[in-house]
């Protein structure tokens, strides 16, 4: 059933590959994987790698939380005690958890790569352009605020970010194959106008190329399998990751109106990408490249969506629709 949706929206051209499973802690409910790494190339298989996207924020989301729960940092840290630099700026009464929530009042959407070519530049950026909104005055989905949160966890431990990925998240959920890349058989993104050629195994979002590609807000690949665990560990309570009282702290909702919790997204009634017939206390993060992870914590179930919908353009937006009918039928999974 699942495939078929999916071979469909192959058919229209929405992507050339896709892979999903559906499952509990226990097994598999669906599961495959269909089309090809581009357009006239090879298949895409179990060992394909998929550029992640934003579902790289609540990753870094966990490793936040794990610091926390070891006092390496703490939820409600102004953002200067680890990024000095930001003491004297407006952005010095900004929290770890305003970050974490999207309500730290930085900006969301900014191309900040076409002015600032480089990564001192970027973050400069970052650190001197004014907010928009005092901090904690409304929720805005900001990919800069995720990039801070990166730096801050490295700062507060004097670890690199990947390694504190791998030491909190991918060692202890098992998931061998995933990390930053530039990475290996990975499925093809855009045909990118800026670096001339069609992006393969390169982190598609461009202000994490200039960031270097290791970032708070995007950059981490996964095989499907990888995923997936990650999902059954999730769907189990989280264990292996972080104390019960933690990980149900991340998944609570911090916001009013658009319901936000420690690096997750809850379900909005209207307005879900996975639509709205999961399970109200679900959550689950989507990835601009055409990815998602999603949980129902109620029903011990995980949605996995992959798909590389910005090849070889990014203009259409038919995946709104395909993952809303995706999970629409996923949830009707028997199981």
């Amino acid at each position: 059933m699942l495939g078929d949706l999916l071979a469909r929206a192959r058919e229209e051209r929405v992507f050339s590959a896709a892979a999903w499973s559906v499952g509990t802690a226990d097994g598999v409910l669906d599961r495959g994987v269909l089309g090809t790494r581009w357009w006239g190339g090879p298949p895409a298989g179990e060992h394909s790698r998929w550029d992640l996207a934003s579902v790289t924020k609540p990753v870094v989301g966990i490793v936040v939380a794990a610091l926390a729960e070891r006092g390496a940092l703490s939820l409600d840290d102004p953002l200067p005690r680890h990024l000095p630099s930001y003491a004297a700026t407006d952005k010095a009464s900004i929290t770890v958890r305003q970050l974490l929530t999207h309500t730290s009042g930085l900006p969301g959407g900014t191309p900040l790569w076409r002015t600032h070519g480089t990564r001192d530049a970027l973050l400069e950026a970052i650190r001197t352009t004014p907010l928009p909104v005092a901090p904690g005055s409304r929720v805005e989905y900001s990919s800069q605020g995720f990039i801070l949160l990166g730096l801050l966890a490295s700062a507060a431990t004097g670890t690199p970010l990947d390694d504190l990925v791998a030491e909190y998240v991918t060692t202890p959920a098992g998931l061998p194959a995933t990390g930053f890349g530039p990475v290996a058989d990975a499925v093809a993104t855009e045909d990118c106008g800026w670096r001339g050629h069609v992006v393969t195994g390169q982190v598609h979002d461009e202000n994490a190329v200039v960031l270097g590609g290791i970032c708070g807000h995007a950059g981490l690949f996964a095989p499907l399998a990888d995923v997936e665990r990650l999902g059954r560990v999730l769907a189990d309570g989280a264990a292996p990751l972080l104390k019960p009282a933690t990980h149900a702290e991340m998944i609570a909702d911090h916001t009013t109106g658009l319901r936000r919790g420690l690096g997750w997204q809850g379900l909005d009634v209207p307005g879900s990408p996975v639509g709205v017939a999961l399970e109200p206390d679900s959550y689950g993060h989507t990835g601009f490249t055409g990815t998602s992870l999603w949980v129902e914590p109620g029903r011990g179930r995980y949605y996995v969506l992959l798909t590389n919908r910005v090849h070889p353009v990014r203009t259409s937006d038919a995946i709104a629709g395909v993952r809303r009918r995706f999970h629409d039928a996923a949830v009707r999974l028997p199981g």
